[in-house]
């Protein structure tokens, strides 16, 4: 949800994010540009920008609900790197690419527009979901190895 309370979710399976206006139930819908993308997760940063992990073309994407701009990222690993699990803390990106061997935690600075990526130690099986702790550190749940992996980030 935004800061102002408001939905948002990536249809599984289409290149379209939607939003929906708890108020009147209208939904509001956002195609993205390529064709092929596949978002899987959003994450939302405290400007109300949402990020999207683009399954199907390896793409790190921005919607601004505003305006309906999409501004999109290749991933460092590649089209095929499958990006899955995606979280915003503290307004830089976290998520992971599901298809490198081990898979890869990678970091975005939306401000420097600058990528990091790490192998994920147990090989990390696909993110499917990531969390913040309470001490904005991240958590992942790596279903395909059947862990819970604590990254400390400061």
């Amino acid at each position: 949800m935004t800061s102002k309370g408001t939905p948002v979710v990536c249809l599984f399976n289409t290149n379209e994010i939607v939003s929906f206006d708890l108020d009147t139930m209208a939904i509001k819908e956002y195609m993205l540009p390529n064709k092929d993308a596949r978002p899987r997760r959003i994450a939302i940063t405290s400007d109300d920008m949402i990020w999207y992990a683009d399954y199907g073309s390896g793409h790190l994407g921005r919607l601004n609900l505003a305006t309906g701009e999409v501004k999109e990222w290749p991933t460092p690993s590649g089209p095929q790197s499958q990006p899955y699990g995606i979280i915003s803390i503290k307004d830089v990106i976290w998520y992971n690419e599901s298809a490198p061997r081990p898979n890869t935690l990678v970091r975005f600075d939306p401000k420097t527009e600058k990528f990091q990526s790490w192998p994920i130690p147990s090989g990390g099986g696909v993110v499917r979901n990531m969390s913040r702790t309470p001490d904005n550190n991240l958590a992942m749940a790596e279903s395909g190895v059947n862990r819970v992996a604590l990254v400390t980030l400061h």
